[in-house]
């Protein structure tokens, strides 16, 4: 009778969690949190790039890791575990058609949310590896993207 006890406090004390409080990962690695997505619509794509090859428009080419994540509530993110230390830039996009690109209008400007590590900023063209970039050592490191659509 006890044990069931245990277990049944057990189930409501995590079932009372807050979600932001179960999504932590333990495990070192780098964890993006997806802001300003406009809608459930599609999944969140993310790239992350460990050389200036291919960033940020070649991703399935080039790079070093890839996650598609579906949005519920419009929030997304997505936990990159076992990286190597390292310089990485990171490509996000909101693939609302789910076609596993992001589409643009006939002047070539995005129809659909992206975004970039260090809130890179894309104007007349994509932003440099560079300007994207960040340092990892190889643990827990926590960012942030916001989509621009």
């Amino acid at each position: 009778m006890s044990v069931r006890c245990v277990a049944l406090c057990a189930v409501l004390v995590f079932a009372n969690l807050p979600a932001s409080v179960l999504a932590q990962s333990p495990c070192s690695g780098i964890h993006v949190k997806i802001l300003d997505i406009n809608n459930s619509t599609g999944a969140v794509a993310c790239a992350l790039f460990a050389s200036p090859v291919g960033f940020p428009t070649e991703f399935l080419h080039s790079a070093t890791n890839i996650m598609v994540i579906k949005i519920r509530d419009t929030q997304a993110r997505c936990d990159f575990l076992s990286i190597p230390p390292g310089t990485y830039a990171l490509a996000v996009i909101h693939d609302e058609n789910m076609n596993g690109k992001l589409d643009a209008n006939w002047l070539g400007v995005p129809t659909e949310g992206y975004g970039f590590s260090n809130d890179a900023t894309a104007r007349m063209s994509a932003p440099s590896f560079d300007a994207a970039s960040f340092p990892y050592g190889g643990r827990n490191l926590d960012l942030t993207i916001s989509l621009n659509y």
